[in-house]
């Protein structure tokens, strides 16, 4: 969200009230405070891995235009849990052809005393919801995700692997190679801790550049290749790792799209 030129700031009218939450608006547990402008033709709200459309606007509490798509004259389209909590939990309320005023406090948008330029206190925006567009289906738990299967191969280094379906190729990559890969990664307790499949795009590395499990296990594989991977905490993060870093065991399936140079 950006600031916009003085110049811009009062072609917009400013909403009356816009300094603090109105008695008709509803107020959610966290907080979150809105009432609804225009109601929506659709019927399906959006989920938090959704990218939506929006035209909207914000003002600080006294009453300043910070950001407007609409003035700019072009929605913004953006993934739900990756914008403020004010903004993931309050779309999620809508559908599409709706438009709602929300009063968002401090603790859901930028803080109190927000750096950078961002506005700081509670900030109140109109949004008008224009589409949805479904995020993928994470994938499902694997049924051997709590340990090692009898089934699978396990190297000297304790890296076990097996192959879930054959590839096409017939070249490896090495340890310098780029490749191109859609994955997902689960802790042994079933927890999905990152996909390229749920965001629905493959991600492309060096296998000099990752944690070692996947340098020493992509190896093994062909274009086309899909293969899960139990990998030690000593091949991973660890068993104890920082900043926010999955610990232990970890189980990653990988599909190995693409070898480059």
């Amino acid at each position: 969200m950006r600031s916009l030129p003085d110049t811009y700031r009062m072609e917009i009218k400013t909403p009356t009230d816009v300094t603090a939450i109105p008695s008709d608006a509803q107020t959610t547990a966290t907080g979150l405070a809105s009432k609804v402008l225009h109601a929506g033709s659709g019927t399906e709200v959006p989920a938090a891995a959704d990218t939506v459309s929006v035209h909207y606007s914000g003002w600080t509490t006294d009453g300043q235009l910070f950001d407007s798509s609409v003035q700019r004259g072009q929605p913004a389209s953006f993934p739900l849990n990756r914008v403020i909590k004010g903004w993931t939990e309050g779309v999620q309320l809508m559908v599409v052809g709706e438009k709602r005023r929300f009063w968002i406090p401090a603790e859901l948008a930028y803080g109190e005393n927000a750096g950078g330029g961002r506005p700081s206190g509670m900030l109140v925006f109109e949004v008008e919801l224009l589409s949805i567009e479904k995020a993928p289906e994470p994938p499902k738990t694997p049924e051997d995700v709590a340990g090692i299967p009898d089934n699978a191969d396990v190297r000297d280094s304790g890296l076990a692997s097996r192959v879930i379906r054959a590839g096409s190729g017939s070249a490896h990559p090495s340890k310098q190679s780029m490749v191109t890969v859609h994955y997902s990664g689960w802790t042994l307790d079933g927890q999905l801790f990152d996909s390229s499949v749920a965001r629905g795009e493959p991600t492309s590395f060096g296998l000099f550049q990752v944690i070692a499990g996947w340098t020493e296990g992509v190896q093994l594989m062909v274009e086309g290749e899909k293969r899960r991977f139990w990998i030690p905490g000593k091949l991973a993060y660890g068993d104890n790792p920082q900043g926010g870093a999955p610990g232990g065991m970890l189980v990653f399936d990988v599909e190995l799209i693409k070898i480059g140079q």
